[in-house]
């Protein structure tokens, strides 16, 4: 695109050229007709300059066609440069390998990759004109919808997880990512969305899960109650087979501090932190199985099973830390509530469901705050319809952006 803006002042400079000199050549012109025309005796001495001046014109005609056959040729070789790029980006849209469509804001597709048409079983001339929320399956539409809308209002790039329906009824998991295009003032032009089959993907979660399912199947389970506090051992790390624990730590004045939630697959224990208190208390009925630190080192196919799980317990307890770094306690909140989302949510007609129930003490802990704080914030965003509770009390995310 440079080069064409290059180009284009070339362009302008040389037509200004042509038009200042054939502006001079008309004045002379015109003199001289006056003057051949004020003086009939004098008119024989005027065909020489007049000859002059017509030769002069002639000159500068050559070169403005000569300039403009310049010009031409490089506004051809500029056209063909674009052409080739442009030609260039329509084959990486049209053979990514993940499916591409680009819809107005309302969800509308303007366009369509062949990756997204064989994606939805649709051909790319009818997928045009289709709208998105319509291969969503029935029962995440409004969930859709409500994402599409926090989307529009805001910059961050968001990653859903759907089930897509096909034209001819089979549906598939999808990961979904989208991203706006705004206009100067703001306003949103179009989105940008990417999809991704991740069938394969969760099948092989569950076969993982089945082959940790298995793995516990030949270890005694330790079962704790709701509430109850787990012993923790520094030569044991635990396994979360099923149910949530609450892991936490205690600052200098005594108050707690949360540092994650581990679900089912999950693994905490005492040896994996250095922090000189470590408290998990069962948010749940949980079972636990036992996987002691020297049966890790010497079973190299443990240790690779458990490194990913290791990983993503630190990786949790990061983002649990990182939220105190907010000056703001609603920024906190708000925070606290968008990595619960992410680490226990669960997709539902209103919006996304949170599976653990914490208390309003738990949730100022996390935010280094007071309960009151905490229920003052919660109140505000349930009266603004932000949040929502189900049957049992559990936090439903509606339209947290």
């Amino acid at each position: 695109m440079q080069v064409a803006g290059i180009q284009v002042d070339k362009n302008e400079v040389v037509i200004k050229k042509i038009t200042l000199r054939a502006e001079a050549m008309y004045k002379r012109l015109a003199n001289l007709y006056q003057r051949a025309n004020a003086s009939l005796v004098m008119a024989d001495n005027l065909l020489p300059e007049a000859f002059i001046e017509l030769a002069n014109a002639s000159e500068m005609v050559e070169s403005a066609i000569e300039g403009l056959y310049q010009m031409n040729e490089e506004l051809i070789e500029t056209r063909d440069l674009l052409e080739t790029e442009c030609q260039q980006y329509q084959e990486l849209f049209e053979l990514a390998p993940d499916g591409y469509l680009i819809t107005d804001p309302a969800g509308a597709i303007r366009k369509a990759n062949h990756t997204a048409s064989v994606l939805l079983n649709v051909s790319q001339q009818y997928l045009v004109g289709k709208v998105l929320v319509n291969f969503v399956a029935s029962e995440f539409r409004l969930y859709f919808r409500s994402k599409l809308i926090q989307l529009c209002k805001s910059d961050t790039i968001k990653e859903l997880v759907v089930p897509l329906q096909q034209s001819d009824g089979k549906s598939f998991e999808a990961a979904i990512t989208a991203t706006v295009a705004r206009d100067q003032q703001g306003k949103p032009l179009s989105i940008r969305w990417l999809l991704r089959n991740i069938s394969e993907r969760r099948q092989g979660e569950s076969e993982s899960i089945q082959v940790d399912s298995d793995f516990c199947r030949d270890r005694s389970l330790h079962k704790h109650s709701k509430g109850e506090t787990i012993p923790l051992n520094p030569q044991v790390i635990w396994y979360v087979h099923q149910g949530w624990v609450k892991l936490s730590t205690l600052c200098e004045t005594g108050e707690e501090v949360l540092l994650g939630l581990a679900g089912e697959g999950m693994v905490f224990g005492s040896s994996i932190t250095s922090l000189p208190t470590y408290q998990a208390v069962a948010l749940s009925n949980v079972s636990l199985a036992a996987i002691y630190i020297a049966e890790i080192a010497t079973s190299p196919k443990l240790s690779h099973a458990l490194l990913p799980k290791i990983n993503r317990r630190l990786q949790q307890t990061e983002s649990f830390l990182a939220i105190s770094g907010r000056r703001r306690v609603a920024d906190r909140l708000h925070q606290l509530l968008q990595l619960l989302e992410q680490e226990v949510g669960k997709p539902v007609v209103e919006g996304v469901l949170l599976n653990v129930r914490l208390t309003h003490e738990d949730f100022a802990s996390a935010c280094c705050t007071t309960r009151v704080t905490i229920t003052r914030l919660m109140s505000k965003l349930q009266q603004q319809g932000k949040i929502g509770f189900d049957s049992k009390k559990h936090i439903i995310l509606k339209n947290l952006d």
